[in-house]
């Protein structure tokens, strides 16, 4: 197995324990027996309390996102609650690209402005 392969199961697996732990923590609360204002107050109590994330962290989770995961476990059960692998693209533009956009010095900038220097003696700006 490569590093990237390694690293690939790691991130799987550490989605599925995100999964688990929101379906813990969203499960009684998930009931369909329970009527909205049990549900209300069960999500309020969760949401008041601090709970030890997957990766051993202490944390809070808002009453919205607990119904967040309560909605998304309905529609689609658990594999709903496994955090998708983020898509990140790049930020930077290719090798070779330029950071001035293929904007060259007398033409027109983003401001509609070629080459124009601020100075006392630009037009307009004279004494009458």
């Amino acid at each position: 197995m490569t590093k990237k392969d390694d690293d690939e199961v790691a991130r799987t697996e550490r989605a599925r324990r995100i999964g688990l732990f929101r379906y813990m923590l969203i499960r009684e609360a998930a009931d369909p027996s329970l009527t909205g204002r049990q549900r209300g107050a069960l999500v309020r109590k969760l949401a008041q309390a601090e709970h030890i994330d997957a990766d051993g962290r202490p944390v809070r989770i808002t009453r919205w996102t607990l119904d967040r995961w309560i909605l998304e476990w309905r529609q689609g059960g658990f594999d709903a609650l496994v955090p998708s692998p983020r898509q990140s693209q790049p930020r930077t533009p290719p090798r070779g690209g330029r950071a001035g956009h293929g904007v060259e010095e007398g033409e027109p900038g983003p401001h509609g402005r070629a080459g124009q220097k601020d100075s006392a003696g630009s037009a307009g700006m004279g004494a009458g």
